[in-house]
């Protein structure tokens, strides 16, 4: 009975990661945060914290919090907003405030009400979860931004590119569960967002820029292997 219980607890863990995706989102762009700071976030909480939650009830059990002993949406609302929290405080000047956050929260998680003490034990809890490792190293944004400014000072036709298209992209394939699926590195992740993102926005007529193979060159990947990655972003989020 309590493996079932386990199961249909990782079940639906797995159905709502796309609102709770789309409610960080949400909650970033209402927060007015940096874009370092979203990505930062998604990074954190998506790639990090969920897996870590799926693959170990036991850790779950070690700690102890109410917060995880139900996986229901609010609690998971929660943690997106704490993902958000850590992520400006490593990122802004000036961070949000639990007050702000508390706000939002207020406004958008309809079937709990979290206090300020809430939001103060769910940031420990998220640390636990992380085994207090919050490194940024690995952001794929953060890559994605530097192969931007590298391709728009060397490509003429990198003028008709938006960088908005290249973060639309992105938070496509967060909301859709690819960044994981398909990619094993935040690097080829941010390569092959570029190069998607070339494909979509500039037009046909003007592909005179050897893309694929000035991507490899900047970051050593094989161009067949960039070239399946944009075929697969187009199939699987563009259902081209």
């Amino acid at each position: 009975m309590k493996i079932s219980c386990e199961s249909d607890s990782l079940h639906e863990m797995k159905r709502q990661r796309k609102n709770l995706v789309e409610f960080l989102i949400r909650s970033s762009h209402q927060l007015r945060a940096p874009p370092i700071v979203k990505y930062t976030a998604l990074s954190l909480f998506t790639d990090r914290f969920l897996p870590s939650l799926a693959t170990s009830m036991k850790q779950r059990n070690q700690i102890g919090s109410w917060l995880l002993r139900s996986m229901e949406e609010s609690n998971l609302q929660l943690f997106a907003l704490i993902s958000i929290w850590i992520s400006s405080k490593i990122h802004d000047s000036r961070a949000l405030s639990v007050k702000c956050l508390k706000s939002l929260g207020d406004d958008l998680i309809r079937d709990q009400h979290f206090t300020t003490k809430d939001f103060v034990e769910a940031e420990v809890v998220f640390l636990q979860v992380l085994n207090f490792e919050i490194g940024i190293s690995n952001v794929a944004f953060i890559f994605l931004e530097e192969l931007f400014i590298q391709f728009k000072g060397v490509a003429k036709v990198g003028e008709l590119m938006n960088f908005e298209a290249c973060m639309d992209v992105m938070d496509l394939l967060y909301e859709k569960e690819e960044t994981s699926l398909l990619f094993s590195s935040p690097c080829s992740l941010a390569a092959s967002i570029l190069v998607t993102s070339y494909v979509v926005t500039v037009p046909k007529q003007q592909w005179e820029f050897p893309v694929l193979p000035w991507v490899k060159f900047v970051t050593s990947y094989k161009e067949e292997n960039i070239g399946d990655k944009v075929k697969d972003i187009l199939m699987h989020v563009f259902e081209v």
